[in-house]
């Protein structure tokens, strides 16, 4: 097979040598509590260690929505975002209307975020309708957990004004549940995460279900929702499967990085693959074949060019 064979030939041969003096990269990842940052972090190290000429540290953020400006502002060179925010920054709809970032490309989507939405054992709330006139953690200001968690309820015919809303991140809508201070919170992160790994620790949890036709009408508002299979033992006395939404989260960067730079990051993200997975479980799904169906904006230059060096079949819409 084409793909394997020149996977094993360039195994050798991961470290690009890039033109130019030592350059740091910066990657904007989320808060402490979720994926995005340990990934991004696992990310910094493959380019530390394979890309000749730079080295890459991972940043604390806001996550999505406040990384989509990061990267239009040149503030940082790479980003992870949920696909529903690049898409809608690429677009200039949504969350960025008026303020469309047209020169967003893509690296390519490295796995897929549950949304999550979480309470206690025995807070009586057991459906997404249930969550009606409780406190409840919509997700951190800026974050892709928020704008997930809007596009759910409003598909649903839930209005904010129907409950107390808090916006914690992920450590602290995991605080909160433990301390009583709210009822229910929303995370949109790859499982498992170690803020609700931490919570089920120490207190029983419950993970509310989403139903095929709630899954459904979010899809009418966000198209790039997909359904997904929460399994059983994901989480400490998860006893039984879950069903709820998925989406991807996609590696983003500005189109004008150097094609060298966004192909030899392409080349090490998918070939030292091992590496990421031995940091967080979430990169199981980081494959050539995830990322090109889930993509939603064009990909860089310099990564499709990797793309088409290992035989992979591109969707037009990904060619910029």
């Amino acid at each position: 097979m084409q793909l394997t064979k020149f996977l094993a030939a360039s195994a050798l041969a991961l470290a690009v040598p890039l033109a130019g003096a030592q350059q740091q990269l910066s990657i904007a990842t989320g808060g402490t509590g979720g994926v995005y940052y340990p990934i991004g972090g696992g990310l910094a190290e493959l380019i530390n260690r394979h890309i000749d000429g730079y080295s890459a540290v991972a940043e604390v953020t806001g996550a999505s929505v406040e990384n989509m400006g990061l990267i239009a502002r040149g503030d940082s060179d790479l980003a992870l975002a949920l696909a529903d925010s690049v898409y809608q920054a690429y677009t200039g709809t949504g969350r960025f209307e008026g303020r469309q970032i047209a020169e967003t490309r893509a690296i390519g989507s490295i796995y897929p975020n549950a949304v999550q939405i979480v309470t206690l054992a025995g807070s009586g709330i057991s459906s997404l309708q249930d969550l009606k006139g409780k406190s409840v953690s919509v997700g951190a200001p800026g974050s892709g957990t928020e704008v997930n968690a809007a596009a759910i309820l409003e598909g649903n015919g839930i209005s904010y004004d129907e409950m107390r809303v808090q916006r914690l991140n992920f450590n602290e809508t995991a605080d909160a549940l433990r301390d009583g201070d709210i009822d229910a919170g929303f995370w949109s992160v790859g499982p498992p995460t170690s803020s609700i790994m931490n919570l089920a620790a120490t207190r029983d949890i419950s993970i509310v279900p989403l139903t095929a036709d709630e899954i459904e009408r979010s899809q009418a508002v966000e198209p790039v929702f997909a359904p997904y299979t929460l399994r059983a033992g994901t989480y400490d006395k998860q006893g039984s499967d879950v069903l709820t939404i998925s989406i991807p989260n996609v590696l983003v960067v500005h189109a004008d990085m150097s094609d060298d730079l966004a192909y030899a990051i392409t080349k090490v993200l998918f070939e030292k693959t091992d590496e990421l997975i031995a940091i967080h479980p979430a990169a199981n799904d980081t494959t050539v074949e995830f990322s090109l169906t889930s993509t939603p904006v064009p990909l860089h230059p310099g990564s499709l060019r990797y793309y088409e060096e290992i035989g992979a079949s591109i969707p037009d819409r990904l060619r910029p």
